[in-house]
């Protein structure tokens, strides 16, 4: 006789509970429990997420330096006519500097949008290039730019401009700086440092150093001579105004017909700017390292005119030791130096240094740093502020925020195309003019503006 199992299994002895009986119980009981915690889960992952918040907005905070207050630029200068001349005749100098709100008072940010971008909407300035053969068989370019409109005091103004390191006049931020000069009335002569652009081969063994101011002094020359009448606004950026201030100082007969020159983020001496260099802070020792890496891209594009003449054994020598070469300094021991003859690397950097010469300019000169600039150090800045205590010529400009180069204007976000360093080196330059449009006509292309008396009485 058959069983039925189905039937049998849903009878069960008393006081037994059945399967799904015991499943029901079993929830019921988790569900009494988490009635239990669950009042307090929410409040405890509610303040985890309130300290993740707090703690990405610090971070965000802190590495955007929101914090930081906008100021106007500080001002170290010698209260002189001229000088109060420029402080009200170019407002950039005494108003306040108010970089883009979310991330233009980071000096990393400046950098890096000036070194990926240069600048935003860069026009396209239209020039001819020039080409001067050097005593040594190399050959210099820069290119020259007329002005767009008449100068305001009616007079014929050349800006005569060193870019920074391996640059030259295609650079985003150099044409935007060209264009803005040329639509204020001035033409503008752009050095392109030697080897620096990748079109131009080199016709000797030579390209550009920290200091060699070979070119500029030959690019100076010939618009002296090409335009007898002009004179001269001496612009320089980052290692080009290391350069300008020291081809200013080498020979005071370079300062003939020159009104007044600007260095902006240079660094002034190399020999003390090497050791921050390999230093951490401010990642500086990273910008070291990518700037290494491009100055081996220069030189390896220009290996076979570089190292022409030398044996096979010495040239695999030497570009073993590039290739292992992971800082400026140890690419300037290894090659650098050795196109001039410098039998050191402290040799090489304290003859190619501003830092010697710098205290023989005598006409008005325009120091411009930023306090987060990661590629120089504020020790380094000791030395334009005593400069500055010490030469009624010259006017420290240092602002809170720009970065190296960047010195961005915008709102909250976008930036705008021009930029404060624009603005401020073409308002001192146009202060300048003006101010030595005024002056009696004795006093006038002595290559020392400064003169502020009247003419001395001629002899009967």
């Amino acid at each position: 006789m058959l069983r039925n199992d189905s039937a049998a299994a849903r009878r069960t002895a008393p006081g037994t509970l059945r399967g799904s009986d015991q499943q029901r119980t079993i929830m019921n009981a988790q569900d009494q429990d988490l009635q239990t915690i669950s009042p307090e889960l929410p409040a405890m992952f509610d303040g985890m997420k309130l300290a993740a918040v707090a703690t990405v907005l610090y971070i965000i905070v802190r590495c955007l330096n929101l914090k930081s207050p906008t100021a106007p630029p500080d001002l170290i200068y010698q209260d002189t006519p001229l000088n109060r001349f420029l402080l009200k005749s170019c407002p950039q100098l005494t108003k306040e500097y108010i970089p883009p709100l979310l991330w233009g008072k980071s000096g990393h940010l400046q950098t890096a949008l000036y070194g990926k971008l240069g600048r935003v909407s860069s026009p396209h300035p239209c020039g001819i290039r020039k080409y001067l053969p050097m005593q040594d068989g190399a050959t210099s370019t820069f290119d020259l730019f007329e002005p767009l409109a008449d100068h305001r005091t009616g007079g014929d103004i050349t800006m005569v401009i060193c870019p920074g390191i391996g640059n030259h006049s295609e650079k985003h931020y150099i044409r935007t700086f060209v264009d803005y000069s040329q639509r204020e009335g001035y033409r503008c002569a752009v050095l392109n440092h030697l080897g620096a652009l990748p079109n131009i081969e080199l016709t000797s063994p030579r390209m550009f150093t920290y200091g060699c101011t070979w070119e500029f002094s030959a690019m100076v020359g010939y618009i002296k001579k090409a335009y007898p009448q002009t004179q001269l606004i001496v612009v320089g950026f980052s290692l080009g105004g290391n350069i300008v201030c020291k081809f200013l100082g080498e020979n005071r007969t370079n300062q003939e017909r020159v009104l007044c020159s600007v260095s902006v983020c240079q660094g002034y001496s190399a020999l003390r700017a090497q050791e921050t260099f390999l230093q951490w802070d401010q990642c500086r020792r990273f910008y070291n390292f990518l700037m290494a890496d491009n100055m081996k891209k220069i030189i390896l594009s220009h290996r076979d005119s570089l190292f022409a003449g030398s044996s096979t054994k010495r040239i695999e020598a030497d570009l073993s030791r590039l290739y292992t070469s992971t800082s400026i300094m140890q690419i300037d021991d290894n090659i650098m130096r050795k196109f001039h003859g410098h039998s050191s690397l402290k040799e090489y950097y304290e003859k190619e240094s501003c830092v010697h010469y710098i205290h023989n300019v005598n006409v008005p000169l325009l120091l411009v740093n930023s306090a987060d600039d990661p590629l120089v150090h504020d020790s380094l800045l000791t030395i334009p502020r005593t400069l500055a205590e010490k030469k009624q010529n010259v006017v420290f400009a240092l602002t809170l925020h720009g970065g190296h180069l960047g010195f961005f204007e915008g709102a909250v976000l976008f930036p705008q195309p021009l930029t404060w360093m624009d603005k401020v080196i073409v308002g001192y330059a146009n202060a300048m003019c003006q101010w030595d449009k005024q002056k009696p006509p004795c006093q006038k292309s002595t290559g020392s503006p400064l003169a502020e008396g009247g003419c001395a009485e001629e002899k009967a």
